[in-house]
This record gives C-alpha cells, structure tokens and sequence, in this order.
C-alpha cells in the first residue's frame, strides 16, 4: 500500500512537470492580457523545452519580429523551416524576415511559394505587397551573390564582428569562402575581419586576390583604401584615391559605401555628393549612414543638411550625442592643438610606458578623432590594457562612475588635476607637454599607492611649480597659490605629498 501511494505521488510529481505546450499557453494567456514581456519570456522558455517544435518556434519568431530584433527572427524562422518546410506560415513569415535582413531574392521566392500554396490564404495580400515592393526597389537592391545559406553564413560571421569575435568571424569565413570561392563579399569581410585582428598583411593580399579575379570590387577598393588611411601609407592611398575619384557607382550599397570611406578619409565633398544622392532619392540609412552623411555636410560646407543628419542620427543612436562635427569647431582648445592631433596621441596609447598611455586615453575623451581612434583595431586594446588604464578609458567613453566608491572617486579627483591644469594652459601644446607627462608618472604612482588625491586643484598647483621649478623657470609659490586660488601652507603641503610619488627614474 505505501509503495503504491509513492508511486502516484512520482506519478503526479512527473505530471506537473512544466512543458514547451504549458508554456506556449502561458504565453498566449500574456498575450491576451496585454502582458508582452512575460509572453516573451513564457515563450523563449518554451522553445528552450521544445526546441523541435516548429509553431512554437514560429510564434517566439513573430514576436521577434514584431520587435524589431530581425536577425534574432531570422534565425528561429529558419530553424523553424528546416523542420517544417512545407508549412505555409512558416514560407510565409521566412518572406517577410528575408525581406527585413536584406535577402531579396529569398523574400521573392518565398513570397511566391507561398502563393503557390495558397494563393487566397490568410497572409496572400501581405506575400502579394512582399513581391511588389522587391519589384519595386530591385533597381536599387544590388543582386547579392550566394544562395540565402550563403548570406546567412556571412551574417553570422557579421555580427560576430560585431561583437568583437574576429576569430569566430574568420572561422566561419574560412570555410565559406572554401565552399564558395567565387563569393566576393565574403573576401572582403574575411579582409575586414583579418585586419581587425591585426593580420594587415594577410587582409591586403586578400583583397588584392579580390581585385585580380573581380575587377573593380568596389567594396575592395575601399577596404584597402581605409587600411592605406590608417597605416598612414600616403602613397597607397593617393594611388588608390586616384581610382575611387573616377568612379560612378549606381546601386545604393555602394554609393553608401564610397561615400563613407571618402568621408572617413577626409574627401567631405565627394562624400557629400554621393550620401546626399542617397538622400534626395528616398534613401533610408542606418545609424551609420546618418554619422557619416552628417560629417561630409558640416565640412563640405552644408551646415544646415548636417544638423538635420545628426538629428536623424539621435533618434537612431542617441549614444552618439556628444560627437557632432561641429564640436570639433566649437572646441575652444582649437583643432591645433595637440590634443587633436591623431598622430600625437596614437603614438602615446602605442607607448610602453604606463603613464605615456594613460596621457593617450585622459586625451582621448576630447579629441576630435575620437570615434576613429576607437574604431581602429590596433590603437586600443582592451584586453591588454592594465586596471588605471581601463579607468581612464571608461573616462574617456563616457562612463558614469560610482562617487560613492572610494576607489573610483579617487580615481575622479585624479582626473580632476589633469582638467584643471588643462584649463589652466587653455589647450595642449608642445611646451606644457612635458608638465603633462611630469603628471601623468605622479599620477601612475599616486594611483598604485592608492593616494585620495583630496584636493585638486592644489594638486594641480603643486605639479605646475615642480615643473616650472624644474625647467629652471622663475616662479614662487605666492604667484602659483595665487594662479590656483589656494593658501601658500596648501600649496607646500601637496607639493611635499606628491614629491614622494616621483620615482628615481621613468618607470
């Protein structure tokens, strides 16, 4: 008797246990009651318990679709389809999300199959709208090489670079590009991914394979002409600038594409010419295209098209506020100054002296190459930067820290002293470089020690008059309290605080 009482309990216990179904029906209860995100999560859950079952893959896809997250929607609809190729619904909504990410011609013949299938089903005006607007935009749609596999493969590896995963990204390149090796776009993404991983060499003679079996791929030309940018190969670049000058491209991608890498390069005005082209026609851009629209209208002299590009920019992106071209104009340090020098401040992050790095990263924050610095793959690199390092990059960035971290307020006030002597000198030139890096070596050790830097600006005054001090510069600490607005007493106590920092020889 007791052992048949514990075999129904097992029984009841197994019973209760929650499946895909009992999920998909929680979620259709949230659905019904308007409560969206817990229908989201009832359904990624239930997909998790049946992930062979193809509605149920099918309806967290629409929901994903429904949300914007297309490539998410991608991904579930073509598992879904795998498994069930003959369901209507499912050809149906592959039509649709094809249409989203870009594949035409998949959103072409899926539209169509599904027609085919069901030429007055519930979803034959929107397969019948899918078909005219392809018809419709094809003239602009360049024809992608590959079969809708082919682009998804390259879209994966996309969005691992997207996320910083080179080596994944090359990975799944490789092996695409041995299977198709007459598909150009995956060439040039495999380049792209090779020189972010800081294989420059290998992504040029890639690219140059490109152009020898594919004459005048517009995509390589470009790629290699931002790796000429920025190795700073002004010969490579002038030749292949020659070349890009004379070129007429019709289709939207690549007049995206030569227009963005003219303006990266600095040609405004024929950046302009080709984005706005765009423009005028309707286009709709990303994020990206709005940046780079708006950087070749404000230096090519069209300040009114630019505003309106970064506005457009905002909505897509408000992160990118703070980086208007015309900041770089407004800066009331001057663009001459050091810290808008590229050059200058890429040579400090590449320095194998710590406080020569952290002086890069506390410039980087107001430079005007800012965004460019941080795009290059080399310049910066997380993964080797040191504890202060990954502050002062965090600073620069933009990160909002936590004050009530001693750790970090400290760190706060440190970066005070370097503003504030900034402001005092009214921008960066060679003659106060040196005070700079006089700071920046105090400031590495201040840190190590964990020093609470309490009073910045006396902080400030005390590097000044040890500088000053020691290029044999007539100065007292009356004139320098009285710069600084402090006491004499204050001065001298910070000036014997941070003396104990300076360290007998760099580094």
């Amino acid at each position: 008797m007791e052992k048949k009482r514990q075999n129904e309990t097992q029984s009841n216990i197994v019973s209760f246990i929650p499946t895909g179904d009992y999920y998909y029906k929680k979620s259709i209860q949230a659905m019904n009651s308007g409560q969206m995100n817990k229908a989201y999560k009832y359904l990624q859950r239930a997909v998790d318990l049946s992930p062979d079952d193809p509605m149920i893959i099918l309806q967290l896809a629409i929901v994903e679709l429904e949300g914007q997250r297309f490539e998410e929607a991608y991904d579930l609809l073509r598992r879904a389809y795998q498994i069930d190729p003959d369901n209507p619904e499912i050809i149906f909504y592959m039509a649709e999300v094809s249409g989203c990410v870009g594949i035409m011609h998949d959103a072409k013949r899926f539209a169509e199959e599904y027609l085919k299938l069901e030429p007055e089903g519930a979803y034959a005006d929107e397969a019948a709208e899918i078909l005219e607007f392809v018809a419709f935009e094809q003239d602009d749609f360049e024809e992608l090489e590959g079969s809708g596999e082919d682009l998804y493969r390259q879209e994966q590896a996309r969005r691992c670079m997207e996320k910083g995963d080179f080596p994944e990204a090359i990975t799944i390149l490789e092996d695409l590009i041995e299977d198709r090796p007459a598909f150009w776009s995956a060439y040039n993404n495999l380049a792209l991914a090779y020189f972010y991983v800081g294989e420059e060499e290998q992504a040029k003679a890639l690219l140059h394979t490109v152009l020898r079996e594919n004459k005048g791929n517009l995509h390589a030309l470009c790629n290699l002409t931002v790796i000429a940018y920025y190795e700073k190969n002004e010969d490579d670049l002038q030749e292949l600038l020659n070349v890009l000058v004379k070129i007429q491209p019709y289709t939207w991608e690549h007049r995206y594409k030569l227009g963005a890498t003219l303006a990266l390069i600095g040609q405004y005005e024929l950046a302009y010419k080709w984005l706005r082209s765009m423009q005028k026609r309707g286009y709709v851009g990303d994020a990206g295209f709005y940046f780079w629209l708006s950087h070749a209208a404000y230096f090519s002299g069209h300040e009114e098209i630019s505003k309106s590009a970064w506005d457009q920019l905002l909505e897509l992106d408000p992160d990118k506020e703070g980086f208007e071209p015309w900041r770089q104009q407004e800066n009331e340090f001057g663009l001459d100054a050091l810290e808008h020098d590229r050059d200058f401040i890429v040579e400090k992050l590449e320095s194998t002296y710590t406080s020569e790095r952290i002086f890069g990263l506390f410039l980087l924050k107001g430079t005007a190459h800012k965004q460019e610095i941080i795009a290059h793959p080399k310049w910066i690199n997380i993964e080797q930067l040191g504890s202060f390092e990954k502050l002062f990059l965090a600073y620069a960035l933009g990160h909002e820290f936590d004050k009530k971290n001693k750790v970090e307020a400290s760190f706060l006030r440190s970066v005070q002293v370097s503003e504030i002597l900034l402001e005092q000198y009214g921008k960066l030139s060679s003659l106060i470089v040196p005070l700079f890096q006089m700071w920046f070596v105090l400031c590495e050790q201040a840190l190590i020690e964990n020093y609470r830097f309490t009073n910045p600006t006396a902080i400030a005054g005390a590097n000044d008059y040890l500088f000053r001090s020691s290029q044999m510069l007539k100065v007292t600490k009356k004139e320098i309290a009285q710069q600084y607005g402090v006491s004499v007493s204050t001065l001298s106590k910070y000036i014997d605080e941070i003396l104990t920092f300076l360290p007998n020889s760099h580094d």
